[in-house]
């Protein structure tokens, strides 16, 4: 595969059993380009290690006097020389395309696992983890698959070259071979103390961007409350213990180079020591003794290749942990004995149908299909696990079951498809960058416009923010461009323009979680009356604790416990419940009315 054919069409189904089975998965997915990269790199070696026995052959050439043969052995060292130059661009070449195709698969099967999770992700995993493994992990994981089919190459002319010394000159080519298995084991016990230092230095280094990325996100807020300071000295620690952990880290690595600089020294040493005592025996000629001194020279350069393989695999095992540890996330499915499990053990068995009401199992909760049903749930943790499950997301690590649409569980179909019949918004909805037009240019039914979407959710102010900031003074809010997460807008701002974002997809079922949290009260009163006109004959679920879009749903549901325990309108439940009422109205229980709801 080459860069230009990019993107993968299919990256591919990876091995996340761990982290060494992942790498092992990556490399075997490009045994095309490794078995290149091996053919050129053993190609470019083979010949670098011919230019000693080449010289050697061109000093005796000029010992005997021989014009001829010092000719040919130029002429012979030019075209090894053409050939060395060639092959070693085309390992570059080879290794880079490696390398980069490699962190492409990575970086898509990432953006696969992100897309396929959504919200979700960064509930499981850290923002931090994600943004390293996205980032330097994905680089590190490239390395060790580029630099693996070098190593080999190394491995093979190494062993070449030995055997030819040994064939050559038996004292000389065992001492070369015993020398050079020193060289390779001196640094072996170093690795594991090596690798733990790594490992410490990825953890230490992935908190302090998971502390700077909720630093920047909350700045705003940080600043009104005057607490910027107080996360800018957490993430000054966390910075010097990553300073720290790289130092300790290279370290090791110093230690490690000075014995790959001594051992070969020493070799070399006793090489030049035990060649020049035959060459004064008159069992060498000078051309031979320098043929084999030019090869042991050689020989330094392919440990230096295995010191890099040693690297790229102590850096990329911990990056290899952490991309499987965002990569093995799945959409839980059902437990064996739990309703629907037979369906979503073949997942392309259930159809999902179009219409029906939304049933969750593990609470209770019905929302009819075409109504506007509000979900008050004292519990905001509950509450957004259920938003998940109805989402098509069963409830992580408990078995649960999964939630269902006409009678079809959620998980039990792919989740494109779950993802077409329902949509979750979480109550903590991101705006990416771009125009305003690009925000609602979203997947959509067509049967909601964005001037309809945008008054549903009340953008009339957010509108004439943004034309005033459109460009060239065209005054179009639809060509303003919108910040990083709309960071320049207001959090009541914000959540609108993702409410209107929601709207204009106009899904089959539409579940909102805490929609109008930050706005005023006339505003939120207007966008109750909104949502329910341009969501009529629709199904929707709202989680809100708000007495104004209470009044305006057509059924409310009050979860207690995890459980549905009470449903009706939302005046009925004021009157008849009191732990509705209190959760609602936040009134604090009397023992009047614990008596009188007893």
């Amino acid at each position: 595969m080459q860069i230009r054919d990019l993107p993968h069409t299919d990256p591919g189904e990876p091995d996340v059993r761990s982290g060494f089975r992942f790498l092992v998965w990556l490399f075997r997915r490009q045994l095309g380009g490794q078995a290149k990269a091996l053919g050129w790199g053993t190609l470019h070696m083979t010949t670098v290690a011919l230019l000693p026995l080449l010289v050697g052959l061109g000093i005796d050439a000029v010992v005997d006097g021989s014009g001829g043969g010092l000719a040919a052995t130029g002429v012979a060292m030019v075209g090894v020389a053409f050939v060395m130059a060639f092959a070693d661009t085309m390992l570059h070449r080879t290794a880079v395309t490696n390398w980069i195709t490699a962190a492409a698969r990575v970086q898509q099967l990432l953006a696969r696992r992100t897309a396929e999770l959504g919200g979700v992700l960064t509930r499981r995993v850290a923002a931090g983890e994600v943004v390293k493994v996205s980032t330097g992990d994905v680089e590190r994981i490239g390395w060790f698959v580029e630099s693996f089919s070098r190593f080999a190459a190394s491995v093979l002319v190494t062993c070449g070259v030995c055997a030819a010394l040994i064939v050559y000159e038996p004292v000389l080519g065992l001492l070369v071979l015993a020398g050079i298995v020193a060289v390779v084991l001196s640094a072996w016990p170093l690795l594991p103390a090596a690798t733990r230092r790594a490992d410490r230095e990825r953890s230490r280094s992935g908190r302090a961007t998971e502390l700077a990325s909720d630093t920047v996100a909350g700045l705003r807020v940080l600043r009104g409350i005057g607490g910027e300071e107080l996360f800018l000295e957490r993430y000054r620690r966390a910075s010097q213990e990553v300073r720290r952990a790289s130092v300790h880290n290279a370290r090791m690595w110093s230690l490690i180079d000075a014995v790959q600089v001594v051992m070969p020294g020493l070799l070399m040493i006793a090489v030049v020591w035990q060649g020049a005592r035959l060459a004064l025996d008159g069992e060498l000629e000078a051309g031979q003794l320098v043929t084999i001194y030019g090869a042991v020279s050689f020989l330094l350069f392919p440990l230096r290749q295995f010191q890099e393989a040693a690297m790229a695999f102590t850096f990329s095992r911990p990056s290899a942990k952490r991309a499987v540890r965002v990569l093995g996330l799945r959409r839980e499915a059902v437990t064996a004995d739990a309703p629907g499990a037979g369906e979503a053990a073949d997942r392309g068995a259930v159809e999902l149908p179009s219409t029906g009401d939304l049933w969750d199992p593990e609470t209770g909760l019905l929302a009819a299909e075409g109504r506007l049903t509000a979900v008050v749930c004292g519990n905001p943790e509950l509450a957004e696990r259920l938003a998940e499950r109805l989402g098509g997301h069963p409830a992580q690590g408990t078995g649960g079951p999964s939630a269902r649409l006409g009678g079809a569980p959620l998980d039990a179909v792919p989740l494109a498809v779950a993802r077409a019949a329902v949509l979750v918004q979480d109550k903590d909805p991101v705006l990416l960058s771009g125009t305003l037009e690009q925000l609602l240019a979203v997947p959509a039914s067509g049967r909601v416009t964005a001037a309809e979407a945008l008054g549903a959710a009340q953008c009339h102010d957010v509108l004439t923010t943004l034309a005033q900031s459109a460009p060239e003074g065209s005054g179009d809010p639809m060509r303003a461009r919108i910040t990083e997460r709309g960071r320049s807008l207001s959090g009541g701002q914000r959540q609108r323009l993702a409410l209107a974002r929601s709207l204009i997809t106009d899904p089959p079922v539409l579940v909102l979680d805490e929609p109008t949290s930050a706005v005023d009260s006339h505003t939120e009163a207007r966008i109750a009356e909104g949502l329910g006109a341009l969501r009529a004959g629709r199904t929707t679920v709202v989680f809100t604790s708000s007495p104004l879009l209470l009044d305006r749903a057509e059924e409310v549901v009050f979860l207690h416990e995890g459980k549905v325990a009470a449903t009706g309108r939302h005046q009925d439940l004021l009157r008849s419940h009191f732990a509705y009422r209190s959760v609602v109205t936040r009134e604090t229980e009397t023992a009047d009315l614990a008596e009188e709801n007893a």
